[in-house]
């Protein structure tokens, strides 16, 4: 039914779970960093990556519009890091999108730190006001020692300065935290610093996942070798830390990715007491939580 869909997709596609009624557009193929250890999405040869003909992107929007008309809302920009494109091409993609699909209230892309070392507030200003209104950021943690281990290629400080471009940009934000993945040794000062850092950035978006290898942990352990998965409780504790520590006006928290054992929901700050409750009762009666069967935290 997809074969003379006007979008050309190299799988496996990925794109983030509050995606999933929109446009996916690829502008790249894979990621552009693709080291970090924990990270299984873009492994695969053919998604090794490299950036889309800019003709063919264009093309490809047009042949949409022509497709698909106003029924488009939204476009997601994948794969795993479209904003590390030059500011012109991404502006020339915004401003085809605008024309062709003129349903589109919401452009949104993965945002590696890194990517945007040499782009200026001035610059993402402009991709916002061409309508690029919301990067998902994957800081996975922040703690450098964290960090360094599973060979993100960030730090506390590089994380938190494109967060704050976004942020002066008017491009909202959707930060993403790995529970337990500094394992036992460091879960203290992981949630303490992610903590930190989303204490410092204010996001609009806050998410937290569970680490997960359902390929296999010997590429994670190669460079973790003291590693191991945290227990239920374990990371129930190490999800009560992290909320303790928040100290947010107005962000949105949500952790229900599938791959969480404790659904929570609300806004930071208004629901820091109503979330810290349901976490403390999962720990002190897990048996009798609301917890996620096994079964159903399939990735």
């Amino acid at each position: 039914m997809f074969r003379d869909f006007p979008v050309r997709y190299v799988d496996p596609v990925f794109r983030p779970p509050s995606e999933a009624d929109s446009l996916i557009l690829p502008v790249t193929d894979g990621c552009s960093w693709n080291r970090c250890t924990f990270c299984e999405m873009y492994t695969a040869p053919q998604k090794k990556f490299r950036a889309r003909d800019e003709t063919e992107t264009l093309e490809a929007i047009r042949r949409c519009g022509e497709r698909l008309g106003d029924e488009v809302r939204r476009v997601f920009l994948a794969d795993g890091d479209a904003l590390v494109l030059p500011t012109r091409r991404l502006l020339d993609v915004l401003t085809a999108i605008r024309q062709h699909l003129p349903g589109v209230h919401r452009v949104s892309s993965y945002c590696l730190p890194r990517n945007l070392k040499k782009k200026s507030v001035a610059e993402l200003r402009e991709l916002a006001d061409a309508g690029l209104a919301l990067a998902y950021v994957g800081a996975e943690s922040g703690d450098d020692e964290v960090l360094a281990h599973v060979e993100k290629g960030e730090t506390y400080a590089t994380t938190l300065d494109a967060l704050t471009k976004l942020g002066e940009a008017g491009i909202r934000r959707s930060v993403m935290i790995l529970n337990g993945l500094g394992g036992p040794t460091l879960s203290a000062q992981h949630a303490d610093n992610s903590a930190r850092l989303a204490n410092a950035a204010q996001p609009e978006y806050l998410a937290t996942l569970v680490v997960s290898f359902p390929q296999g942990e010997e590429r994670f352990r190669a460079g973790f070798p003291a590693w191991r998965p945290l227990a239920i409780v374990e990371l129930l504790h190490e999800m009560e830390r992290f909320l303790a520590a928040l100290d947010l006006r107005r962000t949105v928290f949500r952790s229900d990715h599938a791959s969480n054992w404790l659904v929570l929901k609300g806004t930071l700050g208004t629901d820091k007491e109503r979330l810290l409750a349901q976490v403390r009762a999962a720990i002190a009666h897990p048996d009798a939580a609301a917890l996620r069967p096994a079964w159903a935290r399939g990735l």
